[in-house]
């Protein structure tokens, strides 16, 4: 989802059916599929290395994601299905995207999941929480209500949510996005060098493939 379009979407997501959501992210050819990627085409180069935090051997692979975002929601199961079978060659982190302040607090719900060990368990029901069942979760105080049905401890989850390790990692978030000149999700960060996402690759599953392609260039390296 590009930038100009989160103001109608963060009021209106219902507006948005699944069905032109999961067309969007289809790939439009075989011949696509099988191209060998190309930077201008199928990715692009950034002007500047965006440093990272991948271990000695490893590639950082970044999602850069939003709750809010029907078209992340629409990409998410194909997302977990790649990671049950991530390449070794590749450490992956997701990273929260928010174009306006509207979004923050669902930046911060990401980061407080991810400092309590519960993105796997969470991660899927946030989207569900938003995309199908509609419910509010623009504000703390409706984040919070959720996540005590989900049987987290309100005193500890607002403290984590509000905390000063939180509140660090959003603005690093807001940092990342701005280094990789994101202007819309899902998309795809590799290597602190390279961006790809459904426009460039022709679709999200084959935006996969890039990824592999360019973590394994960027390791031959």
């Amino acid at each position: 989802m590009q930038r100009r379009q989160f103001t109608q979407v963060a009021l209106a997501v219902g507006a948005v059916s699944s069905l032109s959501a999961v067309a969007l992210l289809s790939n439009t050819s075989a011949q696509a599929q099988a191209a060998k990627p190309q930077a201008g085409v199928d990715y692009l180069v950034l002007d500047k290395t965006v440093p990272t935090e991948a271990a000695a051997g490893k590639v950082e692979v970044i999602e850069f994601f939003g709750y809010w975002c029907p078209h992340c929601n629409a990409f998410e199961p194909e997302l977990e299905a790649w990671l049950k079978k991530l390449p070794a060659n590749i450490s992956f982190k997701r990273v929260p995207v928010a174009f306006q302040e509207a979004a923050v607090p669902l930046q911060k719900l990401y980061y407080t999941l991810e400092a309590m060990g519960k993105v796997n368990d969470m991660q899927r029901k946030v989207f569900t929480a938003i995309h199908a069942d509609r419910q509010n979760l623009n504000t703390q105080d409706g984040i919070v209500a959720w996540a005590v049905k989900q049987g987290f401890d309100e005193k500890k989850f607002v403290e984590t949510f509000n905390s000063f390790a939180v509140n660090t990692k959003v603005s690093r978030a807001k940092q990342l996005s701005n280094e990789y000149k994101i202007q819309g999700v899902p998309s795809l960060g590799v290597a602190g060098k390279f961006y790809t996402e459904g426009g460039l690759a022709k679709g999200m599953t084959r935006a996969l493939q890039v990824v592999e392609f360019l973590a394994n260039e960027a390791k031959a390296k």
